[in-house]
């Protein structure tokens, strides 16, 4: 999922029965507990669960965060070292104009002109140039109920015109981790650094200082999101593959399979409570999902049962 934005993400604030914590060390999120009924709930009902799949649980939770760290090393991967350095200079030229160093200014710009020149030529159809990345997570304990609960109390509270209370709702109805991006947008930043040089000559420092500000204001935030239920489906769904092409599965194996499939069905229903995709999105899902339970039912076992679905997912997740 990938949006553009231009504000940085407030803290979260939660009036619901529900409970936002991050989902990795170092993330960054809020909440307040209203209920915790329904995360009781779940807890009671994962003491029932067999330790092989708490395991296999445990260990999609891990290939979530994995796989968003993953996707965060790659837009690292993306910065331009030239739009960095534009970046710092213009910094430079900032503290220069406080200084009312003339010069000192006019070689910060000259600097960020020809940096931004450098991206340009190398492809002077770029919008974009990265400076930086964030990431952080944000993931909500709680059950699918208590989901639909908030979300239908929000509906209620906008109806009612309390925005910023429906407000404070919804922020906080997410399961993800977030990779924002800051960019420079090419088509707006060059002319506004070039528009400074002239200020800068006629000595207006104040104006060109204001100038420079506004320029780094202008920053566009390209915001992925990595949507863990999802993520951690297709974990258990590969480890439920495994076992469905094993022949002579013992009973222990069959069990800890079928609990895997309705942990899987279970992720799926929760993403979709929290409204990643739309209305009729996860139907084909589910039914593939009984599809593969039906083939493996008995101790059924063969390759090739996961394929759709896991191709599925991935265009879904792809689209979001």
């Amino acid at each position: 999922m990938k949006k553009h934005v231009l504000t940085s993400l407030a803290a979260l604030l939660l009036a619901a029965p529900l409970t936002v914590v991050p989902a990795q060390a170092g993330s960054h999120g809020g909440g307040k507990k209203m209920d915790e009924k329904p995360v009781a709930q779940q807890a009671e009902a994962k003491k029932t669960e067999s330790q092989a799949l708490k395991t296999e649980r445990r260990k999609a939770g891990e290939k979530a965060r994995e796989q968003g760290a993953q996707q965060a090393q790659a837009q690292r991967e993306k910065i331009f070292a030239e739009a960095v350095k534009a970046i710092a200079e213009t910094r430079n030229a900032i503290i220069a104009l406080d200084k009312k160093d003339k010069k000192a200014a006019l070689d910060a710009l000259a600097k960020i002109i020809g940096q931004l020149e450098i991206i340009l030529a190398r492809d002077p159809k770029l919008a974009l140039a990265p400076v930086d990345v964030v990431t952080y997570a944000l993931d909500v304990h709680g059950d699918i109920d208590s989901v639909k609960k908030a979300v239908k109390q929000s509906v209620e509270l906008l109806e009612k015109g309390r925005v910023q209370e429906a407000r404070a709702i919804v922020s906080g109805l997410a399961s993800e981790i977030v990779i924002e991006v800051a960019n420079i947008p090419l088509a707006t930043y060059p002319d506004a650094i070039k528009a400074v040089v002239p200020l800068v000559e006629q000595e207006k420092y104040d104006e060109a200082k204001a100038a420079l500000i506004s320029a780094l204001n202008t920053l566009v935030i390209t915001r992925h999101i990595v949507p863990l239920p999802v993520v951690r489906a297709e974990s258990l769904l590969a480890a439920a593959e495994t076992l469905a092409e094993k022949k002579n599965r013992s009973k222990e194996e069959q069990k800890l399979l079928d609990d895997l499939l309705n942990a899987a069905r279970e992720e799926l229903k929760f993403a979709e409570a929290l409204g990643y995709g739309k209305e009729g999105d996860f139907k084909p899902f589910y039914e593939q999902i009984d599809k593969i339970a039906a083939k493996v039912k008995g101790g059924g076992h063969g390759k090739g049962f996961f394929d759709e679905l896991k191709q599925a997912l991935e265009k879904f997740r792809a689209k979001l």
